[in-house]
């Protein structure tokens, strides 16, 4: 769907992206993240065809995006960050007009409408003013707008921006919708929500790409260790060695430290009436963990193993970017 070769954008001297090259199959969700200034939205808006490359070569669909523009901005819709809408139109009036820019037969428009208020939960709100939408609804008219044309890409330049933990999980949903007929991409600084929704991940870091895959690809590249975490009541006993008291977080640290496949024990973390012990371990120990702090006494009111989180890998990637600016 998407071939993308030793891309530039250079703004004067100073490169915001590239040289990048990646490749995105018809049908894959993929998600683009980085830091502030790490070239997402330069990448998404050179793929819009809203922006032109400075070097390299774009193609969308067979079709090389600089020498034919026009012809792949009709395979795309394009949800910008802040999305593109004229708030004293209605919602209906507004998609029309958004549809008759991408050359729309009134026919056509009027079998697609339902199908694209329906898809985006407007029907209630289609002949409302955008200017009384609150800011969920003004972003689903964006998501309207982008594909009320039936485009086979679909650029989403940070959907869930601004909206609250109810909003970001409906948008959630109707990311899920669209990949059923779209090929997807977007960018956003929430992880959870490029982990929920993505098959695979592009990280950017100074212009530059530094990672690529899926999340277990991208935390198994990167070695991420696994680790258990215990949390045990932090009203807990001292024991007695030797007539010499131990403290109890000295205590619990010293039994841990002896289990098989624990490499290392961190200090523990006290917070709200309880103590977190980090284990850095070579499998899942769970069980032997469980059974020497109920043994040895203490409450263990928390038990995870945590392998290749999403949040580490990426931070460990973007701190350990090359800063392709210079």
């Amino acid at each position: 769907m998407i071939r993308v070769e030793n891309l530039s954008k250079y703004y004067g001297g100073t490169r915001a992206l590239g040289p990048v090259s990646f490749e995105i199959a018809d049908g894959e969700t993929v998600g683009f993240l980085g830091l502030n200034g790490a070239g997402k939205t330069t990448a998404l808006r050179i793929l819009a065809c809203d922006l032109r490359p400075s070097a390299g070569s774009v193609s969308v669909d067979g079709i090389d995006a600089v020498a034919s523009p026009h012809e792949v901005r009709k395979r795309i819709g394009f949800l910008p960050e802040n999305p593109p809408v004229y708030a004293d139109m209605t919602v209906r009036d507004y998609l029309r007009f958004a549809g008759s820019l991408r050359g729309m037969k009134r026919a056509d428009l009027d079998k697609r409408m339902p199908e694209v208020l329906a898809l985006t939960h407007l029907e209630d709100r289609q002949d409302h003013a955008i200017t009384t939408l609150s800011h969920g609804f003004r972003q689903r008219v964006g998501v309207a707008q982008a594909i009320i044309h039936a485009p086979k890409l679909l650029i989403l330049d940070e959907p869930t921006r601004g909206l609250d933990p109810v909003q970001i999980v409906e948008m959630r949903s109707l990311i899920r919708d669209l990949k059923q007929n779209h090929t997807v991409l977007i960018s956003s600084h929430i992880l959870p929500e490029i982990s929920q929704t993505c098959d695979r991940l592009l990280v950017l870091g100074y212009g530059a790409l530094i990672g690529s895959g899926t999340e277990a690809e991208l935390s198994a590249a990167e070695a991420a260790a696994p680790r258990t975490e215990a949390e045990v009541a932090a009203e807990i006993r001292q024991i007695v060695v030797a007539i010499q008291p131990v403290t109890a977080r000295a205590a619990v640290t010293a039994v841990l430290s002896k289990l098989d496949g624990v490499s290392a024990v961190a200090e523990p973390i006290e917070q709200a009436g309880a103590l977190t012990f980090t284990l850095s371990c070579n499998r899942d120990i769970r069980a032997a963990v469980s059974r020497a702090i109920v043994n040895g006494g203490w409450d263990l009111v928390r038990l995870d193993y945590v392998h290749g989180e999403l949040e580490n890998t990426f931070i460990r990637l973007v701190s350990g970017g090359t800063d392709a600016r210079n």
